[in-house]
């Protein structure tokens, strides 16, 4: 902007000078062809006129050059800028963290949960030989089943992960924002770094955990269905029940209980799982933009500052 200031004043100033030139260039009247004093007086007038209306545009056009200058931005400015940015998406980054620990919380359980039901799983193949239809989600194929369990650990391991190295790259965020300081010689680089730590790191994180919440609710919710079925069919006279609860050797009393006390507890936790994973998802889609948006004006710093993209 700086430039584009000095060029406008020499444009305007080299404006100026040939206009004052013409008017003090004027060809001189020769002795034989001169006039009255009274012709000749208002010529005077008219080039004094021409040269206070050019001395009044001209120092209007130099007030508004001082304008301009005035709102000429520095890297500094949008160093300033970014970091006052940074700081406020730590709020969400904050309420994020408290987040995940209800998100831990709830995938373990969903581990052990899995688990627990996985026995049923295993007698309803068995019993699929004897019975040609089985009355719960994917009728005949116990099988599927089986997987399901198998890869919902690995899922649900996978999610866990996940949380855990979000939590550390976000608290490195957070300590950086917290220490950034403008009276730092190195103010600004340490600016730019984090808008750049925020972009690769923070964001890909934050997205991985989104991901992968997505699919532990996603496998809530088939979970449920499974349970739902299953302990629908625990107060019948069903073939598959009656084969089924034979295999697995317990109290028909308390496995009807157990069901339906973790078919409700699922369906609680999910519920509520569910809301929180709704307010995640909410400050993800805040602060992605935000973030690009910071990319974006450090991409300018940048170019300001060249030495900053070499630091790196």
């Amino acid at each position: 902007m700086q430039i584009r200031i000095v060029i406008a004043a020499s444009i305007l100033g080299a404006g100026f000078i040939a206009s004052h030139a013409m008017a003090s260039e004027a060809p001189a009247a020769s002795p034989a062809a001169a006039t009255p004093a009274a012709v000749v007086m208002p010529q005077s007038v008219d080039q004094a006129a021409t040269i206070a209306a050019l001395t009044q545009e001209n120092a209007l056009l130099q007030e508004k050059l001082k304008a301009l200058q005035s709102c000429s931005i520095t890297s500094t400015d949008l160093a300033a800028r970014n970091s006052k940015r940074l700081k406020e998406i730590t709020a969400d980054v904050r309420a994020q963290r408290q987040s995940m620990a209800d998100f831990e919380s709830y995938v373990k359980w969903m581990s052990g949960h899995v688990a627990g039901y996985s026995k049923y799983i295993q007698a309803g193949s068995v019993a699929a030989r004897f019975a040609r239809v089985l009355p719960i989600p994917y009728a005949g194929q116990a099988s599927l089943f089986t997987k399901f369990v198998s890869d919902a650990a690995v899922s649900l391991g996978a999610t866990s992960v996940s949380i855990n190295k979000y939590l550390g790259t976000s608290q490195q965020f957070l300590n950086r924002a917290d220490a950034l300081d403008p009276n730092k010689p190195n103010y600004n680089q340490e600016v730019s770094d984090l808008v750049r730590f925020a972009d690769q790191d923070l964001l890909k994180g934050m997205g991985d955990v989104q991901e992968r919440l997505v699919t532990t609710s996603q496998l809530s919710t088939s979970s449920l269905s499974f349970l739902e079925s299953l302990n629908h069919y625990v107060g019948t006279t069903d073939e598959y029940w009656n084969k089924t609860k034979a295999l697995l050797k317990s109290d028909d009393k308390a496995e009807k209980s157990f069901l339906a006390e973790s078919t409700a507890a699922l369906r609680n936790k999910a519920q509520v799982f569910n809301t929180k994973l709704q307010f995640f998802d909410s400050t993800v889609k805040k602060t992605s933009p935000q973030i690009k948006a910071l990319v974006a004006y450090d991409d300018l710093v940048r170019s300001m500052e060249p030495k900053l993209a070499k630091a790196k």
